[in-house]
C-alpha cells in the first residue's frame, strides 16, 4: 500500500474540478466511467449516508469485504476476498459532503480505480444511491477490461453490494453512528483553526 499521497498532490484521471459561487473548489462528477448503479432505500438521505459513512460495517452486509481499517482521517485499508483469497489496498477520500457526495482513489502504486457515491432524495422520503466507478486495472487485467468481462463482473458485484445495503439499513431503519465532516483534496475541512496535530480526532468509521 502506498501511503505517501496523503492529499497534497493533484490526482490524475479524476473528475474535474468546479469553482462554486462561495470560493470553494469542488469535483465535478465523474465523466467517464465503467460502471453505474442506483438503489432506492426507503430510509431519509442523512440516515443512509449516516450508515454508509461508517466503514467499518460493511463486512456485516457484504459479500467481500473482509475488514476495513482506518489508517489516517481521510485514508481507510480494505481487505476483500472470496474463500481463503485476500486482497488489501489502501483506499483515500478526496471529496466529501454531508448527505451528498463522496469521491474515493485507490492509493496502490498503480491505481485499479477510482468512484464516487452520490445520495438524492426521492419523492417518496427514501434515498437514491448511485456508485459510479472508473476501473484501471494495469497488465492482463486491463484486456479483460477492454473485452468488458471484467466490467460485467465489476457491474454485478457492485449491483449486489448495493442491495444488500438496502436490506441491511432497511432492517435497522437507523444509523448506527455518523461522521458529518466535509473533506476537499483529501483533507478534513475544520470550522476553526487547526488544532495541534496530536489533538487531531481521528474519523470514527464505525
Amino acid at each position: 500500500m502506498a501511503h505517501e499521497d496523503d492529499g497534497g498532490q493533484a490526482v490524475p484521471n479524476t473528475p474535474g474540478m468546479r469553482s462554486d459561487g462561495d470560493g470553494v473548489t469542488r469535483r465535478r462528477p465523474l465523466r467517464e466511467r465503467h460502471v453505474e448503479e442506483t438503489v432506492e432505500v426507503a430510509v431519509p438521505v442523512r440516515t443512509a449516508y449516516n450508515q454508509w459513512t461508517q466503514f467499518k460495517t460493511f463486512p456485516r452486509f457484504s459479500t467481500v469485504v473482509r475488514d476495513v481499517e482506518q489508517i489516517r482521517p481521510a485514508v481507510t485499508a480494505w481487505t476483500i476476498g472470496y474463500g481463503p483469497l485476500r486482497h488489501r489496498f489502501a483506499v483515500e477520500i478526496v471529496e466529501q459532503d454531508p448527505d451528498a457526495y463522496l469521491a474515493w482513489r485507490g492509493l496502490e502504486q498503480h491505481p485499479t480505480h477510482q468512484g464516487e457515491v452520490e445520495f438524492r432524495p426521492t419523492e417518496s422520503g427514501g434515498t437514491a444511491i448511485t456508485v459510479r466507478m472508473l476501473l484501471q486495472p494495469q497488465g492482463a487485467a486491463s484486456v479483460l477490461t477492454r473485452s468488458s468481462r471484467l466490467v460485467g463482473l465489476t457491474v454485478r458485484l457492485v449491483r449486489g453490494e448495493l442491495v444488500s445495503f438496502k436490506h441491511f439499513i432497511e432492517g435497522l431503519g437507523q444509523e448506527g453512528g455518523a461522521w458529518r465532516g466535509t473533506i476537499r483534496n483529501g483533507r478534513v475541512q475544520h470550522d476553526n483553526p487547526e488544532p495541534p496535530r496530536s489533538r487531531v480526532a481521528q474519523w470514527p468509521v464505525g
